[in-house]
């Protein structure tokens, strides 16, 4: 099954500073028809104005990858990790027993990124948090492992039952994708516009797929997209 979850179906807000879509449903007054899949709960597409950013905060017991679409973003936590993750690279943090951070946009333009929550297979655990370079040219016209709760020597861990994927493709070429044992899968462009079984995606937009066997993915002009394999 799938679901097409164009931009005008998601929820949203402006703070100035940050402008946000919500590919899944984050409070009690939004569509909820954009439910979890599985251990997937968060997908943001943030929009962060220079020098601005999430103050200190905290979290546990949840799996944070973030993809970086444009810019930069600094992180700082409570186990003393500082790092700097730029356009097109990965970041992950485990909260496990508890972690506070800070991610900041200390460059002079917007950043932009995914941020994506996954529920970790269980509670509590060191925190931790990583960082890697990924090069586009690596991804061209196939899909790579970028975050990964199985043991992939080139994948960034995690501590979920899932995997992240990113990939480009030229206008006109096509990939397909079979999730293995996965029952769940969403997929967002973060530059394009792809077909996934047909169906029309474009940045802004996700699509969910439940219990598909196989997803053919087509760039209808020259696309990026992060793909997530779930539980």
């Amino acid at each position: 099954m799938l679901q097409l979850r164009s931009k005008e179906t998601l929820d949203h807000g402006d703070r100035g500073w940050l402008k946000a879509r919500h590919h899944f449903v984050v409070s009690a007054d939004g569509n909820p028809a954009n439910g979890p899949l599985g251990p997937i709960v968060v997908w943001n597409d943030d929009e962060i104005a220079p020098g601005t950013g999430f103050g200190r905060h905290s979290h546990a017991n949840m799996e944070i990858v973030t993809y970086v679409r444009q810019g930069a973003v600094t992180h700082e936590d409570s186990a003393g990790n500082v790092g700097r993750t730029v356009a097109g690279d990965v970041q992950v943090m485990s909260a496990g027993t508890g972690i506070s951070h800070s991610e900041q946009n200390r460059d002079g333009d917007p950043l932009k990124l995914f941020q994506i929550w996954l529920r970790p297979r269980q509670h509590g655990g060191q925190p931790r948090w990583d960082s890697r370079k990924f090069p586009k040219a690596d991804r061209a016209g196939r899909l790579v492992e970028l975050a990964s709760g199985e043991q992939n020597a080139e994948a960034l861990l995690i501590r979920a039952d899932a995997r992240v994927l990113g990939a480009t493709l030229l206008a006109g070429t096509t990939l397909t994708h079979s999730p293995a044992h996965y029952r769940h899968a969403y997929l967002a462009p973060a530059r394009g516009v792809i077909l996934v079984n047909g169906k029309r995606v474009a940045v802004g937009d996700g699509i969910a797929a439940i219990d598909e066997s196989e997803l053919t993915i087509t760039a209808e002009e020259d696309a990026e997209f992060i793909l997530v394999d779930a539980a």
